[in-house]
């Protein structure tokens, strides 16, 4: 049965059951911005389901499509390498809103697919969630499935009501068991059942999903039952097509196979090979992220920086790179669009009435990606020859910087060679520009202003509020206007003001400046004189003029977050140089309402156990509760009296002199009233961020509280998972990886075995070529460890000997290829194994006597060992 007619029969059924087929809405919400994409059929539903609207109808079908390639729901990386992975796929449900529940639910799921698609009823296993019995009694006494195919599924997740079986929309609202319909392809496929400890495998796969929204779960955990259950359902179509074809891959039904001819065909008159199989991941890949990618321009997304717009931009590069790893050297991508319609538009018409629309914006992204490919390649490629097991944020920040490498393509690169990126890194790098993007964006924005009116009063040490504050000074895009009209971003300088301005490490205040028929959002404040502060924001409602008198409001909330972790900082360096020493100088800070970061000289780490000294220091001057007393004094005074300068600021004559706790330095932010007001100190994180610089970062308050809730939460879920108790965690842990490690040692002790004997059969497969022994080989069960050990033993027992040895691993090939020291003047390994690599995919190198290599290409191996002594041959 054809995916077509799959999708038809599905939505023909339930019409016949009394449902409305309700078409798929957009892949883009147009009203949840909890939703990246649209990722499950219930999306469109999602109100009627939380009692906020009504249809018409009580019961519907559809036919949903969907994505899954950001945020929470994020299958991006696992596409191309799996079977049944996707970005875009359609889901096929029923829903029931208050109308019929698990009895019909079933029966209709079980009528459909042993009458109408006609699945062998012993094909097929059941689970539900543990508690639900009524569930399992329907199942096994309505429709006769036998109790050792219902399989009871239990809280495994690491908490209560956390299973694969009980579905939750969120920690609060609708929730309620489930039950998953799997299909059994036979004892020829490895795999176990549903809740076996081989349930990963491929001979059970699920095909269905009944969910059963029964409860509402309110704060404080307790279930309450529904006055009326709804059912909501989930069929991916791709999967069940591929049962119903009788093919154990999503990429070889019917759906696909145009599809992925078009995508060679586009591949090869781009410069690929026009003869390469139809099931290489990296066909599939661009298979795949095609219709992902054609829908959601459909549905309106552009490529771009931010968003949505960034996510399509990360697949449309993804799909590119992989034909560029074929050998496509210019656009190909966007002439995908036509024969997806071709395949796709029945179902949906949106895409062949915007097919022309969407190839163009494929186009233009792709050239411009088609630009700058070459020279990242490159990049990547010279620091992947380097032999390096990591690749480095920096390299990986530049990839993206430079040439629009997402970092996730890189991964992808260096997936396919067994390298990691060091994500941390890219991160660091990614939040250094930001950095400097805000900062930059402030300065053009705010300093080098015009300005010659009188300073601005600070109120903000007393007040949050100011009733009557005069617009002096107003400017758009960095000219002085004397008026501005709504929606415009400008700078206002106020006579007085509460707002404090960016410095010294502490962010500027944020909240509104509000008068009868105008109000100013303000998102910063920064100084543009050493008195004048620049309020800058954006005109919501009505207009703003010189002379203007506004109500000058801070962010309360804001405000008290941001000032107990700028007084915490003071403790905070206080308890640092009592730990570490008299040497420790602040370099550098960041405070604002989540956190703050303080840079300073030391060098070396910071241990646990310093960590917890310096917590326990200034937790101690926390619940002294003293009150934190500010005073103004001639600047030499303030010297004379022990205060440290703590942020770096430029003082005048006169300076602000702070006393919190212990602590007394020279200091012209905002702080708390009392020690105790700061609540709870906590230390996040400790790194270097240069030589003989280290930086830690805090949070206090509720924010500390959430960090410990939320790092006790995931104690509990290891604790779980271990069956102990929480204290018990790290004496289990220990156990564990002891246990693994044990295991790790067998198994490589097994496969050095088991590759040794090979070896020794292998001696015979040796052929002369002009008087040189030539071995290529493949090695069953073998790893890079054993290949290597391998190779030794056959050139000591060869003597004079060209040598390669490969494993594989699904579609990764591991390569070997040693040459004795006789006959490295003539071959040279690193050339043999280069040679061989580029065969399957791969590349590699090394020394003239051992190298190795891998690939992505299983299924060109054995042609490619093939040719290895015709190419030996050719160098003697």
């Amino acid at each position: 049965m054809k995916a077509a007619d799959i999708r038809s029969t599905f939505l023909n059924f339930f019409a016949s059951k009394g449902h409305q087929v309700v078409a798929s809405s957009p892949v883009v919400p147009g009203d949840d911005p909890t939703l990246l994409f649209t990722n499950a059929g219930m999306n469109q539903f999602k109100d009627v389901f939380l009692g906020f609207d009504k249809r018409p109808y009580t019961r519907a079908a559809t036919s949903q499509k969907c994505i899954r390639a950001g945020g929470k729901h994020n299958d991006l990386e696992n596409v191309g390498y799996t079977a049944r992975h996707h970005t875009f796929f359609e889901m096929l449900g029923n829903f029931s809103f208050g109308d019929y529940f698990k009895h019909d639910a079933i029966k209709y799921a079980w009528e459909l697919l042993t009458e109408h698609f006609k699945l062998p009823p012993e094909k097929l296993w059941a689970t539900v969630y543990a508690e639900d019995d009524e569930a399992y009694d329907i199942w096994h006494k309505v429709i006769g499935l036998p109790a050792e195919r219902i399989v009871r599924i239990g809280d495994n997740k690491g908490g209560r009501y956390m299973s694969d079986n009980f579905w939750m929309m969120g920690d609060t609202g609708p929730c309620g068991p489930c039950s998953e319909i799997f299909y059994d392809h036979g004892p020829d496929v490895a795999g176990g059942p549903p809740g076996s400890p081989d349930e990963d495998g491929d001979r059970y796969i699920e095909i269905w999903n009944n969910v059963f929204m029964q409860f509402n779960r309110t704060e404080d955990g307790t279930m309450h039952r529904l006055p009326k259950p709804s059912v909501d359902t989930g069929m991916g179509l791709e999967r069940l097509a591929a049962v119903l074809q009788h093919v154990h891959s999503n990429y070889q039904i019917d759906l696909f196979a145009n599809l992925l001819a078009a995508t060679r065909d586009a591949v090869a008159t781009s410069g690929g090979d026009p003869k390469i199989d139809l099931q290489t991941p990296s066909l599939k890949v661009i298979a795949d992220h095609i219709r992902a990618c054609a829908f959601t321009v459909t549905d309106g997304v552009i490529p771009g920086n931010e968003g949505r717009g960034y996510v399509l931009r990360r697949i449309a590069r993804r799909a590119i790179r992989h034909g560029y790893k074929l050998g496509a050297r210019k656009p190909f991508f966007h002439t995908l669009v036509a024969p997806l319609a071709a395949e796709m538009g029945d179902a949906y018409p949106e895409l062949r009435r915007d097919a022309v629309r969407v190839t163009e914006v494929l186009k233009v992204e792709e050239e411009r990606f088609f630009q700058t490919i070459a020279h990242g390649m490159e990049i990547l490629e010279a620091a992947l020859a380097k032999g390096a097991t990591v690749i480095d944020g920096e390299t990986a920040f530049k990839l993206h910087d430079t040439f629009g490498f997402p970092l996730d393509l890189t991964a992808d690169v260096c997936r396919e060679r067994g390298v990691k990126v060091d994500d941390a890194g890219f991160q660091a790098a990614m939040n250094r520009q930001r950095e400097q993007a805000r900062a930059s964006a402030k300065f053009k924005m705010a300093a080098g202003l015009s300005y010659s009116g009188d300073d601005t009063a600070f109120h903000g040490y007393e007040h949050l509020v100011c009733e009557h504050s005069k617009v002096t000074a107003l400017y758009v895009d960095g000219t002085p206007v004397t008026k501005a009209e709504p929606g415009t971003d400008v700078v206002i300088v106020l006579d007085h003001t509460p707002f404090y301005a960016e410095s010294g490490g502490q962010v500027g205040d944020v909240g509104e400046l509000r008068n009868t028929r105008s109000r100013v959002v303000v998102e910063d404040t920064v100084k543009i004189q050493a008195a004048v502060h620049g309020h800058q924001g954006r005109i919501v409602e009505g207009t703003v003029e010189l002379g203007d008198v506004f109500v000058a409001r801070v962010d309360a909330v804001q405000r008290a977050k941001t000032m107990r972790n700028h007084s915490v900082t003071h403790l905070m360096h206080k308890a640092l140089r009592e730990v570490l020493g008299g040497h420790v100088q602040q370099k550098g800070s960041l405070v604002n309402a989540e956190r703050t970061r303080f840079d300073f000289a030391h060098n070396a780490p910071v241990t646990d156990a310093e960590v917890a000294q310096i917590e326990a220091l200034v937790n101690a001057e926390i619940l002294a509760n003293v009150a934190t007393q500010a005073r103004v004094m001639p600047i030499d005074e303030a010297q004379k009296s022990g205060a440290m300068m703590l942020f770096g600021e430029k003082y005048g004559d006169e300076v602000r002199v702070l006393d919190i706790g212990s602590s007394r330095e020279l200091c012209g932010g905002t702080h708390v009233a009392r020690t105790g007001d700061i609540g709870l100190f906590k230390i996040v994180a400790e790194s270097g961020v240069a030589a003989g610089i280290r930086r830690v970062e805090a949070v206090t308050g509720d924010n500390a509280l959430a960090y410990i809730g939320e790092t006790e939460k995931h104690l509990g879920q290891v604790a779980a998972l271990l069956k102990a108790a929480p204290a018990e965690v790290p004496g289990r842990v220990t156990a564990v990886m002891e246990q693994l490690r044990a295991l790790e040692k067998e198994v490589a002790a097994l496969k050095s075995r088991l590759a040794s004997a090979q070896g020794d059969e292998l001696l015979a497969q040796a052929v002369d070529v002009k008087g040189l022994k030539v071995l290529a080989a493949r090695l069953e069960g073998a790893d890079a460890k054993a290949l290597r050990a391998t190779m030794d033993q056959l050139k000591n027992k060869l003597k004079s000997a060209a040598i390669v040895l490969a494993a594989v691993d699904g579609s990764k090939v591991q390569l070997a290829a040693g040459v004795t020291a006789d006959q490295t003047g003539k071959v040279k390994a690193g050339e043999l194994v280069n040679f061989v690599a580029q065969q399957v995919g791969g590349k590699g190198g090394g020394k003239p006597d051992m190298a190795m290599a891998g690939g992505t290409d299983a299924a060109a191996l054995p042609q490619a060992l093939a040719s290895v002594a015709g190419w030996v041959g050719e160098r003697l």
